[in-house]
């Protein structure tokens, strides 16, 4: 006999509104409570498992065929996530994904129609140079979402978000540590952002709560 699946802990995630109300005042908000600690650790399993399995690929820069790959920039491999027949923690994590997007429409009408996640890999001495997340000329992602699931990092570590101010790009207005279950919400296109170079490995979920239907 295999072995039973994993199941996902009860209640997993949650947002409170003191979270609406940080995202409401600066464009980006986080907390630190947002998840079961046992549900964080079987993302991190998954995302460990299918990273020794190979499944993740090196993260491009651009869209379509003009994507390049381009270390200097964006160093972090990625596997996109899917809804999985019989994977209660994909499941549960995707049902609180559509469960959060309803409640942004609620509060905003931002008109979400979807969302899009991936778990991301930066190895030692790599990170992502400043960006907006919602890319030029495609208004489609409103809603970026990052949430931390290495079990243990120090400050010492490096791999901070760096958020950087809506009316100067050149200046810094929070480093964010990525301690494991740190939820952090901001909006795509208003927020400029880069991860900072880690000296260990950094695992996150992210991604983007979008207008377009599924292509």
């Amino acid at each position: 006999m295999g072995a039973p699946p994993i199941r996902a802990a009860r209640p997993a995630m949650s947002v409170t509104p003191a979270l609406f109300e940080m995202l409401e005042a600066r464009g980006w908000a986080v907390c630190d409570d947002s998840i079961a600690p046992a549900f964080r650790q079987q993302l991190y399993a998954c995302s460990e498992a299918a990273w020794q399995a190979g499944r993740f690929h090196p993260a491009r820069i651009g869209r379509g065929e003009a994507a390049t790959r381009d270390e200097t920039v964006r160093g972090d491999s990625i596997l996109w996530l899917e809804r999985r027949h019989g994977d209660a923690v994909m499941d549960a994590f995707m049902d609180w994904a559509a469960q959060l997007r309803a409640e942004l429409n609620q509060r905003y009408f931002l008109g979400l129609r979807r969302e899009e996640f991936h778990f991301s890999h930066y190895p030692v001495g790599t990170g992502y140079r400043k960006h907006f997340d919602q890319h030029r000329g495609s208004p489609h992602r409103r809603i970026s979402l990052v949430l931390y699931l290495n079990p243990e990092w120090d400050a010492d570590d490096g791999g901070e978000l760096a958020i950087h101010a809506a009316d100067d790009d050149t200046r810094e207005s929070a480093r964010i540590l990525p301690q494991g279950g740190r939820l952090v919400l901001f909006r795509s296109e208003l927020i400029p952002h880069a991860v900072l170079p880690c000296r260990r490995p950094r695992r996150a979920l992210t991604g983007w709560f979008r207008t377009d239907a599924a292509a």
